[in-house]
């Protein structure tokens, strides 16, 4: 369902919260705040909201429930919803809507709902339980079996008048009293005896009015819980053979993935939760986060994102690159798309088109960090810096430099400690502290934190890499030469006179 306009709906909050004031400044609250309007301005105001926001605002106190449980609201959107008008019945326009929408929830994703499959289609197909016909009734095409129930049962179920089924009678043979409809035929059948479409509905919520509904709530309950889940196991391996081996061969394209639990693709143990973590897109759309948590839209959103992911293979494999920066700029370029269309998909659909147009400003973005880092190592050090995704998601070349001077400053403490003067500390120096001072080392910001030696140097190297400033420099400096000597008075016991002036070394 559609939330109301933003700019409507702030100002809508911004209306309850003067409300809740003017009750919170009033001593008795006596008709002031949203419970003092009158049922004709709440009904206005509530004529704004959408079912599910209506829903809730009506759980919320015995007095809004009874206003939000108004007919004239619920009408319009059972209208809005199912393309028909309510006609007033036995029925509730409030409960005509909760027990369609349920049964349209469920009917729609038939096609991956495995438990409400065996309740439409039982053992004996003879005998298909009344109340589930009740609601297929409804539908125009329905996959399952031809209709075959005796003649009065269909008279009862549709509501359709003998004289319509007379041909159909005279032309049954060989299965005694038992008539055989394909379900689109029986659905013309009672759109012509009821006079449209709305009578229909009438007529189904007519035959229920005395039903318990139990399982058609647990049902929903159960699939609301697992529709995602389920809608994208169905994605994932119901397709047509061709396609399917396609989709998995693109699905794990230069992806680092465990073959143990890829290797059972598509069988009963899968583990598809796993399957659904190797992606963002993907691991997003499971925990319900895409298209404001319509399963429908959200998949679609999915299959648009491979869609694109296809098409940025064929261009990656194009090229004259190693496999090594292959694989690179694909994992790059995903990442970038991702982070620049992750609040758009959260909000609604995003077409393919959408995501190539991005997935090549992406690649440009990535080349240009490949070339800033001159050489694969140094491409693979420089990912995980701040600026490496701030110049993905902006292309703002400020985020560039800092890359490239982040690198130039690496070198230079690595030359500056292999400097021939400054052999002695190298060789005094304790492995975990010298392996800081080299060029592929990689820092940490978990290895920032305490007050061990190892800590220490690597706040100051961290802090001149991302800075530049030279006093962050001489701290290193410093510091290096005063826990080299501190290595060669405790190891070799010299006397001061024989350990290096570190002033001279500099």
């Amino acid at each position: 369902m559609a939330l109301p306009d933003g700019t409507w709906e702030s100002g809508l909050r911004e209306h309850f919260s003067l409300l809740s004031v003017a009750s919170a400044g009033d001593g008795d609250g006596d008709g002031a705040g949203l419970l003092g309007l009158s049922d004709e301005v709440l009904v206005l105001v509530l004529r704004e909201l959408d079912p599910r926001s209506l829903l809730r605002l009506g759980s919320t106190c015995v007095e809004l429930f009874r206003v939000a449980s108004c007919d004239s609201l619920w009408t319009r959107h059972f209208r809005t919803s199912f393309g028909v008008p309510y006609v007033t019945g036995p029925v509730s326009a409030k409960e005509a809507f909760r027990l369609l929408f349920m049964w349209k929830a469920l009917f729609t994703n038939l096609h991956c709902n495995r438990v409400f499959q065996e309740r439409l289609l039982p053992e004996n197909p003879l005998h298909p339980h009344k109340y589930w016909v009740q609601w297929l009734v409804l539908e125009e095409n329905v996959p399952l079996p031809s209709v075959r129930l005796p003649c009065d049962e269909i008279e009862a179920l549709w509501g359709i008048d003998r004289g319509l089924l007379e041909k159909k009678l005279q032309e049954k043979s060989g299965e005694g009293f038992l008539l055989r409809f394909e379900w689109k035929e029986l659905h013309g059948l009672a759109l012509l005896h009821h006079g449209g479409a709305e009578r229909v509905h009438q007529h189904v919520l007519d035959q229920h009015k005395h039903n318990d509904h139990g399982e058609l709530e647990r049902l929903y309950a159960q699939y609301s819980r697992c529709r995602f889940q389920w809608l994208f196991t169905f994605w994932l391996f119901r397709q047509p053979p061709a396609p399917s081996r396609q989709l998995r061969c693109i699905y794990l394209q230069w992806k680092r993935h465990d073959k143990r639990k890829v290797s059972s693709w598509g069988e009963t143990l899968c583990d598809v939760h796993y399957l659904a973590s190797l992606h963002h897109v993907t691991a997003d759309y499971w925990r319900g986060h895409l298209a404001q948590g319509d399963e429908a839209v959200g998949i679609q959103t999915v299959d648009n994102y491979f869609s694109m992911c296809k098409s940025l293979v064929a261009w990656v494999l194009g090229r004259d690159w190693g496999k090594l920066k292959r694989r690179k700029v694909y994992e790059d370029t995903l990442t970038g798309v991702y982070l620049l269309l992750r609040r758009e998909m959260r909000d609604r659909l995003v077409e393919r088109e959408r995501f190539w147009a991005v997935a090549k400003v992406q690649m440009s973005r990535v080349c240009a960090l490949e070339e800033a880092a001159l050489n694969y190592a140094n491409w693979r050090m420089v990912e995980t810096l701040p600026y490496y995704k701030l110049f993905l998601i902006s292309g703002n070349s400020i985020y560039l430099d800092h890359v490239q001077g982040f690198l130039r400053r690496k070198r230079l403490i690595q030359d500056w400690i292999y400097q021939d003067e400054n052999t002695w500390a190298r060789e005094a120096l304790a492995e975990e502290l010298f392996s800081l001072l080299q060029f592929h080392t990689k820092i940490s910001q978990d290895g920032l934190h305490g007050d061990s030696v190892t800590a220490q140097l690597s706040r100051l190297v961290w802090l001149f890499l991302h800075s530049g400033q030279q006093m962050y420099l001489d701290g290193v400096k410093e510091m290096v030469f005063r826990f080299a000597q501190e290595s060669w008075g405790c190891y070799h016991a010299l006397s001061p006179a024989a350990i290096p002036d570190p002033g001279e070394a500099r």
